[in-house]
């Protein structure tokens, strides 16, 4: 079909040498998979990135944190058993107070290792909650939005109730000033899932996405959990409206994938770019009458099942364009 001829997607350096960098982070991740089988699982890599901002690059997704003369937080914990090892490549960064956790959705993957960061950290009193007041110094607060705590809370085998978030909100944003800088908490509503949270490091200019934003496979979406892929396109275009590139469109503000590679803009805009070609090829082949069936043997993704698809494991080429025609149906 025509719309199948579309020109190669192209790639781009958002930062050399911060690049070259985390290709040694991956490697040295890759090397002692070689070697030490699950061992290697625990490995976690510390790319710098700008500000007061550093990329943890884990096996299976990233952590964001920054760090600073007020202490510590943190963006995402990855899972419960790769938590002591999260704890102790924090602690070679920094060996100030754990104050903040930010959960940027519910998954176990992302949330697991909340419970044992948060008890080796301890939180900042404040508000009108006196609840907070009286369990001041004990743990750090986990931020987030309040659908990642119904969506914890009541799971089939839910996290351990030191896991949950202590601190939520439910508009559209949250704000703390930290280590000098404004970090933004913006909720995007039905994209990954529908509690999902953008993290902008104001002074830095580093974006955490989370899930809604990967560098290595096609995007989950867990519909059981309110998210819809009309909302990751959505939530893309405004991570977009938040970067702006540096000279000739790369570096500038950095985004911090959920999993992958260090990125910038044009990163971000090559995704979103591909996720709205198979939207729309998926639409034209609805109003043509297609079937699943049909839609599955025209191919949608072809082109970018190189680098994105996948013919087993959790989350399949096959199982992403159901996901997207049953939404569109």
């Amino acid at each position: 079909m025509d719309w199948l001829n579309v020109r190669n997607q192209r790639r781009t350096v958002a930062n050399i040498q911060s690049c070259a960098l985390l290709a040694v982070c991956l490697w040295g991740v890759g090397a002692v998979a070689y070697d030490g089988g699950a061992e290697a699982q625990a490995e976690i890599g510390v790319l710098p990135v700008q500000g007061n901002v550093y990329m943890l690059v884990g096996a299976d997704g990233n952590v964001t944190i920054q760090v600073g003369e007020e202490g510590v937080l943190i963006v995402d914990t990855l899972r419960e058993e790769l938590s002591d090892r999260l704890l102790a490549t924090i602690r070679e960064l920094s060996d100030g107070p754990i104050r903040y956790l930010i959960s940027t959705h519910a998954h176990a993957d992302n949330t697991g290792g909340n419970a044992t960061i948060a008890q080796a950290g301890s939180n900042i009193a404040g508000g009108n909650v006196l609840g907070a007041i009286a369990d001041a110094g004990e743990t750090a607060k986990i931020i987030a939005h309040e659908n990642v705590l119904i969506s914890m809370s009541a799971a089939e085998t839910p996290l351990p109730f030191a896991a949950w978030p202590t601190d939520t909100y439910f508009t559209d944003r949250k704000e703390v000033f930290f280590n000098g800088e404004a970090v933004q908490v913006l909720h995007q509503p039905a994209a990954h899932t529908d509690g999902d949270s953008i993290v902008f490091f104001r002074r830095s200019d580093v974006i955490s996405t989370g899930d809604i934003f990967l560098t290595t496979h096609y995007p989950y979406i867990d519909r059981d959990n309110g998210g819809t892929y009309q909302g990751i396109i959505d939530a893309l275009n405004r991570i977009i409206d938040l970067t702006v590139p540096a000279d000739r469109q790369e570096g500038g503000t950095m985004v911090i994938p959920g999993q992958g590679r260090l990125c910038d803009e044009a990163d971000v805009v090559e995704y979103r770019d591909m996720l709205t070609i198979i939207r729309d090829r998926i639409r034209y082949l609805l109003g043509q009458g297609a079937s699943l069936r049909e839609v599955l043997d025209a191919r949608p993704t072809l082109d970018y099942d190189g680098r994105y698809g996948a013919d087993s494991g959790s989350w399949t080429t096959v199982q992403f364009i159901t996901a997207i025609y049953e939404e569109m149906s």
